[in-house]
C-alpha cells in the first residue's frame, strides 16, 4: 500500500522501518503501545512478524502497521495501522509518532487518509479506536477526523498489566 497527503506518505512497512521504530522508542514516550526500551532486543521478530501480516492484508488477523514519513524529507515519523481485538471481534485503528513530531498534525493527517483507503480497500461496516483515558493528545486526534465516543470503562488491553480507564471510539463506513 502508498498514500500521499499534502506533507505525507503513508506506506506499507518495510525490512529497516524498525530501526527508526527503535529510535522513537528510546526516549519511553511510546512505552504504553509497546515499543518500550527492550524494543531493539525484540525488533527483528516483531518486524518478521509485521511483514507476514502485511502480506496476508486480512485486518481481522492480528494487525496491519503502515510507516508514516515525511514527504519532504523521506523521514519516518510514525506508524499508522489497524490491529485486531479479538475480544470484541472488531478491528480498531492504531497510531503513533515520534515525540519530535508530534503537535504537527502529521498523525491527523495520516490517520484520515488511512481510514478512507481502509473503507475503500475492506468490507468493514466500521472501525473503533481504543484510547487511554489518560491520553488526551490521542483521543482528540480520534475525535478530529471524526470517530464518536461511545463510552468510557475500564478496560486492559494486551499492552497493559491492569484494566485501565480506556475511551471507546466508533466510526462507521
Amino acid at each position: 500500500m502508498k498514500l500521499e497527503t499534502e506533507r505525507l506518505i503513508i506506506r506499507s512497512i518495510r525490512q529497516g522501518d524498525e530501526i527508526a521504530y527503535a529510535e522513537m522508542a528510546k526516549d519511553g514516550s511510546l512505552d504504553k503501545i509497546g515499543f518500550d526500551e527492550d524494543f531493539c532486543e525484540w525488533m527483528g521478530g516483531w518486524i518478521k512478524e509485521a511483514l507476514e501480516l502485511t502480506e496476508k492484508d486480512d485486518p481481522r488477523e492480528d494487525y496491519i502497521p503502515c510507516t508514516i514519513l515525511l514527504k519532504s524529507t523521506g523521514e519516518i515519523i510514525g506508524n499508522v495501522g489497524c490491529t485486531f481485538y479479538e475480544d470484541m471481534k472488531k478491528v480498531g485503528i492504531c497510531y503513533f509518532a515520534g515525540s519530535v513530531f508530534r503537535r504537527a498534525g502529521y498523525v491527523t493527517e495520516a490517520a484520515k487518509a488511512y481510514i478512507s483507503n481502509f473503507f475503500e480497500h475492506y468490507h468493514e461496516s466500521e472501525m473503533i479506536a481504543l484510547i487511554l483515558d489518560s491520553n488526551r493528545p490521542s483521543w482528540r486526534t480520534a475525535e478530529k477526523i471524526g470517530f464518536e465516543l461511545s463510552g468510557i470503562k475500564m478496560y486492559k488491553d494486551a499492552c497493559d498489566e491492569k484494566e485501565e480507564l480506556y475511551r471507546f471510539y466508533t466510526m462507521k463506513r
